[in-house]
């Protein structure tokens, strides 16, 4: 079971570095502020969500394979994009979907490893899901996608629920991760095809 979490994060890794990679090459960046702002997002949400949880020392520091595969997931995009042709909004926003399914399960389960409540395990599954991306819209000063009318961060405490009630239940753990991360692909994905959103409050001034 380690493995599957180990190499799912990795997977994780590399998807958000081919978001942050695309969106860096959508401003225009050197390749260098492509390499930073692939890492930021790819290593963002677990790196504060380890500090929170004091899980020292967080996880790229004990295993530079993180780097390595954010670094070789940013270079690849940049070849990718030069020598076919760009990548439209849509598979950007479908690349950050599967990133945002793996992270935020693992996040769950390394909260739940700290016998964290599970207010806490939710919150530090949604933080790991959606950090990295938030640091990344904001260093390409766009408006982040968790503050967007599209359902992000709900389907991120959907599937962290999901996940720690499948365990409870006493369903594998293997099972109980790849129905959880389905749980937010498909949420997210749905919000993307149908711009399906949660209710806007709006505050009018009255007369």
């Amino acid at each position: 079971m380690e493995k599957l979490f180990y190499f799912s994060d990795l997977f994780g890794v590399a998807v958000f570095s081919i978001t942050g990679a695309l969106m860096a090459g959508r401003k225009s960046m050197d390749l260098f502020g492509v390499l930073v702002i692939a890492v930021i997002t790819a290593l963002g949400g677990g790196t504060l969500r380890d500090a929170i949880l004091d899980n020292h020392p967080v996880a790229w520091i004990r295993d530079d394979t993180y780097i390595l595969v954010a670094t070789l997931a940013a270079v690849g995009t940049v070849l990718w994009v030069r020598l076919t042709r760009p990548i439209n909004e849509t598979g950007l926003l479908v690349a950050d979907a599967f990133g945002l399914a793996v992270f935020t399960v693992i996040g769950t389960e390394i909260a739940l490893q700290h016998d964290t409540p599970v207010s806490a395990a939710v919150i530090m599954g949604v933080m790991t899901g959606v950090a990295g991306g938030v640091m990344r819209d904001v260093l390409c000063n766009e408006i982040p996608m968790i503050f967007q009318k599209e359902i992000y961060a709900t389907a991120c405490i959907a599937g962290s629920l999901v996940f720690i009630g499948l365990l409870e239940l006493g369903v594998a753990a293997w099972i109980a991760t790849c129905l959880s991360m389905a749980t937010v692909l498909l949420a997210r994905l749905a919000a993307i095809r149908w711009r399906l959103s949660l209710p806007r409050f709006h505050l009018l001034d009255r007369i």
